[in-house]
């Protein structure tokens, strides 16, 4: 694999880190706060991280260690909304329950693939795959910069709250367009940073591993998905998740014809990207 700048590298190791904890303490009778940021309350004071932002029937669905190891911050298999037949990627798939919700959304004749870095949380979720009982699954271990799939192999790519924890989320984004195939949806949940996000914050390494500090901005996110060839974008915040961030669902497409660069990026002008912000970006749900 190519060699990481070391601030780069600083940054993957101790995401690693963070999450081998993790999946570590499930097991344990005390598995830890959920997320990428421990649990916290906004807007109500309802949890914003973690299992409980999942119905109770996905729950009833799956072994309590892959819902005890839930890090994310949203739901991105309800807001994908898989069908039958189809092949899922989830990125930074942890403890397996996206995978293992998405195998029995896309049935018998689909597949859902995880990737994670870390070999404990890949361990936990081929455990949790075995006493699920779901056998249209298989987890790779990788980087979500370099993922280990073949060009046009993927019909939705879903992620919880993991884009942000990476050091080049332009190159994860490229990535993805490169594995979707031509129509392929990208369906994520992930948090996107305040427009006035302090230095203090972003600078903060423990922040960066909670989910906080390597956020986008909703222009930022909306560029880099329009620069790696995606169109229909929409990026919908849905709760507060911190002081200078929210927990935001953002969809975008894989064209079915290959637009040249220039048609890419001449969907979001800069007064395009000035309108957005503030008020969630794009009118289409790319079909999803």
């Amino acid at each position: 694999m190519a060699e990481l700048s070391t601030t780069e590298g600083d940054i993957r190791e101790q995401v690693r880190e963070r999450y081998a904890a993790a999946a570590t303490q499930v097991t344990t009778t005390d598995p830890g706060a959920g997320c990428c940021a421990p649990s916290e309350t906004f807007d109500g004071g309802s949890e914003v991280f973690g299992a409980a932002l999942y119905e109770l029937s996905d729950h009833a669905q799956l072994p309590d260690e892959a819902r005890l190891a839930s890090l994310g911050c949203g739901n991105p298999t309800a807001v994908a909304e898989l069908r039958e037949g189809e092949t899922v990627l989830d990125l930074g798939s942890g403890g397996g329950i996206d995978v293992l919700l998405s195998a029995r959304r896309v049935g018998p004749t689909g597949k859902a693939h995880g990737l994670d870095m870390t070999d404990e949380m890949l361990a936990l979720a081929r455990e949790n795959a075995r006493k699920a009982g779901v056998e249209n699954v298989e987890f790779h271990k990788g980087y979500i910069e370099q993922i280990p799939l073949a060009d046009d192999s993927v019909d939705v790519v879903i992620s919880n709250c993991v884009i942000n924890l990476s050091g080049d989320k332009r190159k994860v984004l490229r990535e993805v367009a490169r594995v979707l195939r031509p129509g392929g949806r990208f369906a994520v949940s992930d948090v996107v940073a305040d427009e006035g996000m302090d230095d203090a914050t972003r600078a903060d390494m423990q922040a960066y591993t909670g989910c906080i500090a390597g956020a986008l901005t909703e222009r930022e996110f909306a560029r880099a998905l329009a620069d790696a060839g995606l169109v229909e974008i929409e990026i919908r915040k849905t709760h507060r998740v911190h002081a200078q961030a929210s927990s935001a669902i953002v969809r975008a497409q894989k064209p079915s014809e290959r637009p040249s660069v220039v048609d890419a990026r001449s969907r979001w002008s800069s007064e395009d990207f000035g309108r957005a912000v503030g008020r969630g970006v794009g009118g289409g749900t790319g079909g999803m």
